[in-house]
């Protein structure tokens, strides 16, 4: 009876990981799906590239403002709860997104879907590490990230090949037989473990709210219209949002963030970390995109193709690495990752033309990717394994929400950068696959490529000081040790 016990407890590990894969699949999915759909979504819908390039703006901004929200409500109402709602509504939305009649009515569903992915993804990571013990959650996390650039990979090119051939509502379309079968899932085998009792922060998540979605919005602008008063009242109406939140944080009895999480140094460091590996590793993409699009004028489908190598590469290992964190720590892998993407970035700054075969943007991309599977799961099994069981939901959102901002900063340098050479219509324009870079400016633009790197492989770097400087830890099922204490008080 006893030695069925271990692998009824796996069986059901593996059961919630697996609704836990098929969120986070979904999710990355629709983050790339819509990259490819642009011009026939412009055209169905007789909008511009500049509107409906919020379709993508909107997800992102959305998610950052409710992440460490829906967290912090994860942790007082249930995080299997939240979860599960956030697939009811990712679903319906999905649905909703597919038959939108107008560009304006497609983003405004698009915010919806985003609540919903910020239900699945800020309470996912939690979750895992309610289910697993934490000398295998690497190896959780691994999976997860793995199911993210296999979605990723699957968004580039089902987008293509639906938008080509059958006709772009229905890359919206389906996410709802999956998100069916998913919620169902989720409703049978995640299940509560144990609930905060305590009280709901509402001031203090609507002054964090406000404040990212301030100081978001101001970057965006900032990167489409250049530098405005609008942009700079927003940003500074932004700081003093934060400042006020962080007054009243440090006052409430059940903050939405919880500074003690901070003192951990592992915790705060990989967060860090993450924060500025966002800011490079997404921002290359974005480069690389515009690059094989605007100066070579490939289609966005082909030029899907020619990434693909490398989220194979990443998605296959990253179960691997996760896995080698939980028995050596997370410092060496993560770290190791860190600079392997370095080397990747350099390939493109020093070999990167406007002629440059593509194999020099294959082994770029391929190595930025194997960068990614020893740094994302190692990664993030630090931050959840270092933290408190009463503020896992809290902390995944947290994480979540640093994840956001990393891709939002990365949007606004690359676009900041292609505009130093080129206009910014025209940048939005080749960024969306509709136009490329004419007038014999390819040198120039592709110089301006190159200084944005350099800025880019600046936020690596930095990113591998955190990672490196963030301490050794030492995981057990039994008594998680390591020099300090865990984030946060332990009931």
């Amino acid at each position: 009876m006893n030695s069925s016990l271990p692998a009824a407890r796996r069986v059901n590990e593996n059961l919630v990981l697996s609704v836990i894969v098929i969120g986070t699949m979904m999710a990355s999915i629709d983050s790339t799906i819509v990259l490819l759909a642009f011009p026939a979504i412009t055209s169905a819908l007789h909008s511009t590239i500049s509107t409906v390039i919020w379709v993508i703006l909107i997800y992102m901004i959305v998610t950052a403002v409710f992440s460490t929200q829906f967290g912090k409500i994860g942790d007082l109402y249930g995080r299997a709860r939240m979860f599960n709602l956030g697939f009811a509504i990712f679903t319906v939305s999905s649905f909703l997104c597919g038959i939108a009649p107008t560009d304006v009515t497609l983003i405004a569903f698009r915010a919806v879907q985003a609540i919903g992915g910020a239900l699945i993804s800020s309470n996912s990571g939690a979750i895992i590490a309610d289910t697993f013990p934490r000398n295998d959650i690497g190896r959780a996390y691994g999976f997860t990230s793995m199911s993210w650039n296999i979605g990723a990979l699957l968004g580039i090119l089902l987008g293509g090949f639906i938008t080509t051939f059958i006709g772009y509502r229905y890359i919206f379309f389906i996410n709802v037989p999956i998100g069916i079968i998913a919620t169902i899932l989720g409703l049978r085998y995640i299940i509560d473990q144990k609930k905060l009792k305590d009280v709901l922060d509402i001031p203090g998540m609507a002054l964090l709210g406000i404040a990212i979605a301030l100081i978001s919005y101001s970057g965006i602008d900032y990167a489409s219209a250049g530098f405005t008063t609008f942009n700079l009242i927003l940003l500074s109406a932004g700081i003093l949002a934060s400042i006020i939140f962080i007054l009243v944080e440090r006052k409430v009895r059940a903050p939405t963030i919880n500074f003690l999480m901070f003192k951990n140094k592992i915790f705060k460091n990989s967060l860090l970390a993450s924060l500025f590996q966002g800011l490079g590793y997404m921002g290359v993409t974005f480069m690389i995109i515009m690059y094989l699009q605007g100066v070579r004028g490939f289609s966005p489908y082909y030029a899907s193709l020619i990434l693909l190598p490398a989220y194979l590469v990443s998605g296959i290992l990253a179960p691997f690495m996760g896995r080698l964190s939980d028995r050596k720590g997370s410092m060496v892998i993560a770290t190791s990752g860190i600079l392997i993407m370095i080397v990747g970035v350099l390939i493109y700054i020093l070999l990167l033309g406007t002629n440059s075969s593509v194999y020099v943007v294959l082994m770029g991309a391929v190595i930025m990717g194997l960068g990614g599977a020893f740094f994302w799961p190692s990664n993030l099994s630090a931050i959840m394994a270092n933290v408190s069981p009463e503020l896992r939901g809290a902390a995944s959102g947290t994480a979540r929400l640093i994840g956001s901002v990393g891709i939002i900063g990365s949007f606004i340098i690359a676009f900041v950068a292609a505009s130093s050479a080129v206009p910014r219509y025209l940048a939005f324009a080749i960024f969306a696959g509709t136009s490329n870079v004419i007038g014999g400016i390819e040198k120039e633009f592709v110089s301006g490529i190159h200084y944005s790197l350099i800025v880019l492989v600046v936020m690596l770097a930095i990113s591998g000081i955190f990672s490196i400087t963030r301490g050794v830890e030492n995981r057990h099922e039994h008594g998680y040790e390591k020099k300090g204490e865990s984030a946060g008080p332990s009931k």
